[in-house]
Order: structure tokens, then sequence, then C-alpha cells
């Protein structure tokens, strides 16, 4: 797959994303002002990840002093070590789940030429909110979680009215939830839509605007109602999911992600708390099961 590329999407504000959106190839981010810089996310690879800095260091005057990390997994983190001049800042639980993680993405798809990598996790932590400022930039970190993990870190810059919604906001590409909430999901789409932002750069897929928030939206209450109707008529996750099919969502990339996605609405419908661990190992080879195989990462 091509790697990404640099595309101002506001005053000061580019969004680097990598095509096609599918597993591990995610966005990023690059905010600049006053001669200072700070990037949103990394990639998956040592040599995507150094074709990103490479990027950064064109558009910017020097590297990036902060690197944002939206959340924990590897795709989003596993390129911070090729930074070493940025402090890394995440929400606190992003902190403790990538330490926990670590090189697990890996293990998951071991032909991929992951390089030489090195975990290096958030060194500055937050709870609920935090204000960054790159030079005339003000940035606000807001955790939504439980959504996508745990740990979810949102960027928005009211001053341009862009939001950098990690993997809270996919486009084009199937959401997925096992390691957060469906019900937390659609809480956490509300406060984004209240934000009013004209531009959305989702964790993977095409930018776009609010409608990308209204079209995950619909994609977790379909989960919901999938949920209620296959406990209803005993069956598991994945007996609904060969039943079901992905339906309206066929278009999306990575519609296997139903699987996953299925044993968490189930779980929430059961009563278990939004964010309450499953054993995702084993919904992952549940998920290859549903699919035929492994599914393709082009990382």
């Amino acid at each position: 797959m091509p790697n990404g590329r640099l595309t101002e999407v506001g005053d000061g504000v580019l969004a680097y994303v990598q095509p096609d959106g599918g597993w591990c190839l995610n966005n990023a981010g690059l905010l600049l002002g006053g001669g200072e810089s700070a990037l949103v996310d990394t990639v998956a690879t040592q040599a995507r990840a150094l074709d990103l800095r490479g990027q950064v260091l064109r558009a910017a005057s020097r590297p990036p002093r902060l690197l944002i990390n939206t959340h924990f997994h590897g795709d989003h983190t596993f390129g911070n070590f090729v930074f070493p001049e940025a402090v890394v800042v995440g929400h606190e639980q992003a902190r403790t789940e990538a330490g926990a993680a670590g090189l697990h993405l890996a293990s998951l798809w071991p032909d991929v030429c992951w390089g030489e990598l090195e975990v290096v996790v958030p060194q500055v932590t937050y709870h609920e909110r935090m204000t960054l400022h790159v030079g005339p930039v003000r940035a606000e970190l807001l955790h939504v979680g439980p959504a996508h993990t745990l740990g979810d870190t949102v960027v928005w810059l009211a001053g341009q009215r862009v939001l950098f919604a990690g993997d809270v906001v996919m486009s084009g590409v199937t959401p997925f939830c096992p390691m957060g909430s469906v019900s937390g999901s659609l809480r956490a789409l509300d406060t984004l839509r209240a934000l009013h932002p004209l531009t959305v750069v989702p964790g993977h897929g095409p930018v776009g605007g609010p409608e990308l928030l209204d079209a995950d939206a619909g994609y977790f209450r379909h989960l919901q109602r999938l949920a209620r109707e296959g406990l209803a008529a005993a069956l598991t996750p994945l007996q609904l999911a060969r039943e079901a099919g992905p339906g309206p969502y066929a278009h999306l990339l990575d519609s296997e992600r139903l699987v996953p996605n299925l044993h968490r609405a189930y779980a929430e419908e059961q009563g278990v708390p939004p964010g309450a661990p499953l054993d995702i190992p084993a919904l992952f080879r549940e998920m290859a099961q549903h699919h035929g195989g492994l599914p393709l990462c082009r990382a």
C-alpha cells in the first residue's frame, strides 16, 4: 500500500491520511504554529514511521516537541520511537493499556515487516482534559472513553474547528469497539457532535465532516438492535453474524469486525459494564474463523 501524505485541513493543521484505511493503516496529524509543532499519533511500522518523520520534517522547521497518542493501539503508537525529541502525551488509561499490550499487535500478523520497533508509552498523562499550545494553535485533549478503548483521546482545535477523533470515528471503515463500549461510543459521538466540528479527521479512512459522526452512530445503533434480536433468538454472536451479515454496512472495509463488536454489544445488553474486559484473543480468533482466515493487514 502507498504511504500516507500530509494535507492541510486548517490553518496550521495537517492531516496524514494512509489509504485505504484498513487494518493498521491509520491516520495521524501535524499541528504547526510559531515555529513549533506537535504530532497527533504515529503509524504501525518502522518504515512507515520513518516516512512520516521525513514528511513532518519537511513541513516543520524542527522536530515536534509534543506527540499526542489518541489511544494505545500499535498502529497509532508503534512509530513513537522515531520521534525521540517529542514528549508523548496521552490519557492515563492509554499509558496503562500501552504498557500492558507491548508489541502484541505485531504478533497477530507475523508476515508484516514491522521493523525494529520500540514501545514508547505516554510520558505525560491527564485524567479528563488537557490544553496544549503549539505557538498560537490551542489544542484541547478530551477523554471520551470507554468508546474504541478505555483511554480514548480526541484532539479538538476550536479555532480551526478541526477534530482529530482517533478511532472513535472511522470513515468508510467498520468501527471497532470490543475493547471499549457500544453505548460509550454513542455517548462519545454525542460529545463530539456538540463541538460542532467542520472537519473531522478519523482514525482510519478519508477526512470528512460531521456526517462521519452520524454514520458511525448509525452503525452502533444497528449493533444494539442486532444484539437484542440475537439474544432473543438464543443465537451466539458468531451465529448471528453469519445469519445477519454486514447488512446495510457491507460497503465498509473490514466488515468481519461485526463478530467482536457483537460480543461487546451482547455483553452490554446482559448488563456487563461498558469497558469491562473481554477475552480479546478469543474474539480475534472467532473473527478470523468468520472471515475464513486472518483479516488482511497491509501495513
